[in-house]
């Protein structure tokens, strides 16, 4: 059972000059092993997915997002079971090694994941072996006709998201992902140190509790924009995807290509849009 996602350290502060020991609040970081059964010719196989680094805690929800995002499966019907795979406890007796079982009839073919090593908890694309692994499993069509959000609603959603960060609070060092209504409303937030962590868990909990609604919903996430938190907002049909960092090159392509409404450093009073601008009013 996990007690905390974060940890006190003894530490020295440095304030006017003057050396004090002190404590600090740091958020957990722990590998997580992922395998995959499935059925395939008569007999339940056995699989490693990969392994990843991230904050303890939603794991059942990260895991999911992960086979969400990485085009494993489309329905959350198609998770049997997830379960914690022998003994691997780390060093705060967290659980880190897991294995989802798919139901049967959910095929899968791991030839071109190319995953089965350690992803850094920075980039969700760093663990990709090829450049054949990078591309969209499928191309779903994102409808352009919503979300509709107001052009002063973009300034005021820093402020909406650090309100809702309690592990940041706490920490300053961990990453969030968002989902929220036209109107501004947050509906559910997930902390990771990981950016494409946080932002699986927030897919991996609104898709396998019937909360996605991308016609009238969009997506805030606190850290850069590369292609990885295009690329997963992609598989979700998410139409609208906002940052308080940059984006990069290659997400304002993947972002341009399906429609995506792509927002970006957001200050006091301006802000970036990239792409789709015909969802501001």
């Amino acid at each position: 059972m996990i007690i905390s996602d974060t940890v006190d350290y003894d530490i020295h502060r440095v304030e006017n000059s003057i050396l004090e020991e002190s404590s600090d609040c740091i958020a957990i970081e722990e590998p997580l092993e992922i395998a995959i059964r499935y059925f395939k010719d008569g007999e339940w196989i056995v699989d490693p997915l990969m392994v990843t680094m991230r904050t303890p805690g939603d794991d059942n929800a990260l895991v999911s997002g992960l086979l969400f995002s990485e085009g494993i499966i489309q329905d959350k019907d198609a998770i049997d079971t997830i379960d914690v795979k022998g003994e691997n406890k780390g060093k705060y007796d967290v659980d880190n090694s897991l294995i989802v079982t798919l139901a049967k009839g959910n095929q899968l073919d791991l030839k071109n994941l190319q995953r089965h090593f350690m992803v850094n908890s920075s980039c969700g694309v760093c663990g990709k072996g090829t450049l054949n692994a990078i591309e969209i499993a499928y191309e779903p069509n994102i409808d352009k006709a919503g979300p509709i959000v107001n052009i002063d609603l973009i300034t005021e959603l820093p402020d909406i998201l650090r309100a809702r960060q309690e592990q940041f609070a706490n920490t300053g060092g961990v990453h969030a992902s968002a989902l929220l209504t036209e109107s501004g409303k947050v509906l559910h937030l997930a902390e990771d140190v990981g950016r494409h962590n946080a932002l699986d868990k927030l897919i991996g909990h609104v898709r396998c509790n019937d909360m996605l609604k991308p016609l009238e919903q969009f997506v805030m996430c606190s850290g850069r924009l590369g292609f990885d938190i295009i690329q997963k907002a992609v598989m979700s049909r998410i139409g609208m995807i906002v940052g308080i960092g940059a984006p990069t090159s290659l997400a304002l392509d993947l972002a341009k290509k399906f429609d995506i409404t792509l927002i970006g450093f957001i200050k006091k009073n301006k802000y970036n849009i990239y792409t789709g601008a015909w969802r501001i009013s």
